[in-house]
């Protein structure tokens, strides 16, 4: 027997090789298999869970012009030496700007509203133009104005998107002086900023979308693979929000993992979360169908869920996909997982999402799943 042993960016590995089988080709495909990787972090203590936000509604206000100055100059020489009323300053702008630094828009708030210019004062003095209010947005935010037409996408960093201008500051009398009217007495107001709504989507929300029925164990799931703390719960509708999740592999590869709210039947007619659960699948890069061993019939499940996609159209029923049976604990589930895998033409993978089996093979599935579908878009791009 050869015993080899080496060291990597990430610890040890041993391989026992027997004398009949060459060392490179067993270390190649070693090299070539990546493997999910276990948190380093416990979970976090708090208690409230954080979701996250791919779509939101916003309005844009923009800062309102400074006011003109109406002056009259006086000096000890002259006291009429003029008008001198300065110009108002202009109202700042409501600019979004796509960054790293952000992943949703948690921390957008419904109404943005830019900070007003200062007025004009004596002396010909300006006023102070208002600073621009910058929100930062992620990477591949599109932008949605109240018709439902696109009029920005920040697909590159740095890129930024004017929402609402802010209005220009008003002229004092000092402008309005001519060669008929030397003692103008009227001066500019500042106008408004743009008052506009938006709507805010993220085109991509994550690379692993988990899909399934109300109760099927999808939180259960996430809350196993990842850091992530959806609430759990032994009824329908514990997810009203998406949760993410990473999963880190040995070749520093990190993949993101959707905990979506369930999905209910004549969902693309916007029963139960709908058209609103819908646009959250179709941010996903691969779809992860989590059926309930334990329910009867589960295979009805799959089809049902199959034809909501079908029915929100695009191209979301053609998304790469992965099926599992959860729920393999159960003595219902065990009976139900055999009928499961002769029904479905797509193979299915058993797993107990509660007591942890078969999660490994799970996260292998994922990764060969995500690396063949990112390499046939290469391909026919």
């Amino acid at each position: 027997m050869l015993f080899i042993t080496g060291r990597s960016f990430l610890g040890r590995f041993s391989l026992d090789i027997s004398k009949n089988v060459k060392p490179i080709g067993l270390i190649a495909n070693y090299c070539q298999a990546a493997t999910a990787l276990r948190p380093k972090k416990p979970k976090s203590t708090r208690k409230e869970a954080q979701y996250f936000s791919d779509a939101k509604r916003i309005r844009a206000i923009g800062g309102k012009g400074g006011d003109g100055c109406v002056s009259f100059l006086q000096l000890w020489c002259n006291e009429r030496a003029g008008p001198d009323g300065g110009d108002g300053g202009h109202g700042g702008h409501v600019v979004f700007q796509a960054s790293n630094d952000v992943r949703n828009f948690n921390h957008v708030d419904s109404i943005l509203k830019a900070e007003e210019g200062e007025r004009g004062g004596s002396k010909d003095c300006h006023g102070k133009n208002a600073k621009h209010a910058v929100i930062k947005v992620p990477i591949g935010t599109v932008i949605r104005n109240a018709q439902g037409l696109i009029v920005g996408d920040l697909g590159q960093a740095d890129l930024m998107f004017v929402a609402a201008r802010g209005g220009a500051g008003g002229k004092g009398n000092r402008f309005f002086t001519t060669d008929k009217e030397t003692s103008p007495k009227v001066c500019e107001y500042g106008p408004s900023g743009e008052d506009l709504s938006y709507t805010l989507e993220l085109r991509s929300m994550a690379d692993v979308g988990l899909i399934g029925y109300p109760n099927a164990g999808k939180s259960t799931l996430l809350n196993a693979l990842t850091r992530a703390k959806p609430k759990v719960a032994p009824y329908a509708f514990t997810t009203l929000r998406p949760h993410l999740g990473t999963v880190q592999y040995d070749d520093h590869v990190q993949l993101t993992i959707a905990d979506l709210p369930g999905l209910v039947p004549d969902a693309h007619r916007n029963k139960g979360l709908g058209i609103q659960f819908l646009k959250h699948a179709e941010r996903c890069t691969l779809l992860l169908f989590v059926l309930d061993a334990s329910a009867p019939e589960p295979w009805t499940h799959y089809e049902q869920l199959m034809h909501e996609l079908q029915q929100f159209g695009g191209r979301l029923a053609s998304r790469p996909q992965l099926v599992v049976a959860n729920k393999l604990d159960v003595e219902e589930g065990q009976g139900n997982f055999e009928e499961l895998q002769r029904r479905l033409q797509n193979p299915v993978l058993g797993i107990s999402a509660k007591m942890g089996h078969n999660l490994g093979q799970l996260l292998n599935s994922i990764r060969k799943g995500y690396d063949r579908h990112k390499d046939q878009s290469k391909t026919s791009s």
